[in-house]
């Protein structure tokens, strides 16, 4: 029994420090940036808007970093603006941790 506990507390802190490791910015609050996206984006992005569809999946990691480092250039800035800089961090973490070449991207039930 033990020797098993050991085996999955190892696996587990393995892992922890993998995911921690594999993100290039300082990784926010996955659940406050999922609640964030559809409080937010869901509007325009998902349920019909005018904007692009979008989900976590719908981007690379890479990709994600990229639209938020340069979110300025989009038509929807002033939406932006009104997140705090923490907000988009969080909403940055959910997506990347949840794009399609993340080890756990997005299915239609996220």
């Amino acid at each position: 029994m033990t020797q098993k506990l050991f085996f999955i507390l190892t696996v587990l802190t393995v892992t922890a420090s993998f995911v921690a490791a594999s993100f290039a910015f300082e990784p926010g609050d996955e659940r406050k940036g999922k609640y964030m996206f559809r409080k937010n984006c869901r509007a325009c992005h998902i349920d019909g808007g005018t904007a692009k569809a979008l989900s976590p999946n719908s981007k690379t990691q890479a990709q994600w970093e990229k639209a938020f480092e340069k979110y300025d250039r989009y038509q929807c800035v002033a939406e932006w603006n009104k997140l705090t800089p923490e907000d988009r961090n969080n909403i940055l973490t959910y997506l990347y941790t949840h794009a399609i070449d993340s080890p756990a991207p997005a299915t239609c039930a996220q």
